[in-house]
């Protein structure tokens, strides 16, 4: 994967970034809209990173870290790039950042009836933890 270069997104990548997310995430969240990802890229300007290869934007992580714990969201590989490393290769790029940050736990939120991407997780040396369930309450309409 030499050929694979890994960066922070720029403002100038948000709309590529949501274009892409239809195109190779499973899922859509309440906040894969342009003023969402503005107001992520904003508050924590190395948060969202891509993987590219010749240009072509071929992967997705948003590795958030508040100062007290490390969340991971929107991995996303293109469906013709899968196996190939892209998703381990953001995955480690997550995670240094999140060690440089202080960080000492990286979770996840998977779809449950995702199983491509549980196995994903899997191998990336993440697991499960039964004894949670995530709650939530929407804050607008």
């Amino acid at each position: 994967m030499s050929d694979l270069r890994i960066r922070a997104a720029t403002p100038d990548d948000l709309d590529a970034a949501l274009a892409f997310w239809k195109l190779a995430a499973e899922g859509t969240s309440i906040s894969d809209d342009r003023a969402g990802v503005e107001r992520l890229v904003a508050r924590d300007p190395e948060s969202l990173l891509l993987a590219e290869r010749d240009g072509e934007l071929v992967g997705t992580v948003i590795a958030g870290f508040d100062g007290w714990r490390c969340h991971l969201y929107r991995l996303a590989v293109h469906p013709d790039m899968r196996r190939q490393g892209v998703g381990s290769a953001l995955l480690a790029a997550a995670e240094e950042r999140f060690v440089a940050l202080g960080g000492r736990r990286g979770d996840a939120m998977v779809l449950d009836r995702n199983e491509r991407a549980q196995h994903a997780w899997r191998a990336g040396g993440y697991a499960p933890e039964p004894q949670w369930t995530r709650w939530v309450k929407h804050l607008t309409d």
